[in-house]
């Protein structure tokens, strides 16, 4: 059984067409299929325009909470085997979905999309290249659009990786340092008509917080004091250069450094540094506690 998650919020306009294109597509791949719209709070009659029929739910939140809550509702309420995310402002193809199918049959447990002839501004283009980039550098990730929120996955992948928060962006690259078996597929991406974007600059900062978070998440939680370590180490050293360079300017040539701001600064570092590799010590701490509970 396929289900098809779509998050929305306010589009109105939209959501009869998408439905419309998802109806003839699923019918045409023979699987028994679910469509389940969510509304993320929508301000306008979005939720009014949702078909009623035998393969469509709707599943509304009290209010706007994000597409990360929306995505997670919809896969709780979901009972497919093979589960489609994809956006409800008709930028996502719905024609694609028997490639995504394709793909998965050939052993893949997740296949996430990647935009091919983007329709977005160049800020966003030239902020997602970025990402991409610092991501496939930094993280090792296989993934050349990690941001496309176009993907399908066995339901064997949500039960293991939690979906909570903002990692549904990174939702790709956790299947795959979980040792799932990943692949991408080029898809059509097309411009928006109804409605507006909700893509601003508050997002893009959101997006910078997140892939730091993605880093920290995916290289050190397993051993967080290699992270704190490493800068409590440097800080400190840095400190330690400083008060020993004016140790020898006070012992050796007998200059007064009590007034000097550079005495401070170096103090500073030090102590700054000491906390920041006591606060990994203590990560790495839990972190074990957290593996021996679990054995």
């Amino acid at each position: 059984m396929l289900s098809v998650i779509i998050p929305f919020h306010n589009e109105e306009e939209n959501i009869p067409i998408l439905h419309q294109r998802l109806t003839e597509v699923l019918h045409r791949t023979g699987h028994p299929y679910e469509i389940l719209f969510v509304d993320d709070g929508s301000q306008d009659n979005s939720a009014g325009r949702v078909p009623h029929d035998e393969h469509t739910r709707l599943i509304r939140l009290n209010r706007q909470m994000g597409k990360g809550r929306a995505l997670a509702a919809g896969v709780a309420e979901s009972r497919g085997d093979i589960v489609f995310f994809m956006d409800g402002d008709l930028e996502d193809d719905p024609r694609e979905i028997p490639r995504f199918l394709e793909k998965l049959e050939e052993g893949n447990d997740l296949v996430n999309g990647v935009r091919t002839g983007r329709k977005h501004s160049g800020i966003i283009r030239i902020y997602s290249a970025l990402a991409n980039r610092f991501i496939h550098h930094a993280l090792h990730s296989p993934f050349t659009d990690i941001n496309c929120g176009y993907k399908c996955m066995r339901r064997v992948v949500l039960k293991e990786i939690p979906l909570y928060g903002n990692n549904f962006r990174f939702f790709p690259l956790a299947a795959f340092y979980e040792g799932f078996r990943v692949s991408e597929i080029p898809v059509r991406h097309t411009r928006r008509v109804h409605g507006v974007s909700k893509f601003g600059s508050g997002k893009l900062f959101i997006g910078l917080i997140d892939t730091i978070t993605a880093y920290f998440l995916y290289r050190f939680a397993e051993r967080p004091l290699h992270f704190f370590g490493a800068i409590g180490f440097w800080l400190g050293l840095a400190g330690t250069a400083i008060l020993g360079y004016l140790g020898v300017e006070r012992i050796i040539f007998q200059h007064e450094i009590y007034r000097r701001p550079i005495l401070f600064l170096g103090m500073l570092l030090v102590i700054i540094g000491v906390q920041i590799a006591a606060t990994g010590l203590l990560a790495e701490l839990m972190v074990y506690s957290k593996n021996k509970r679990a054995r």
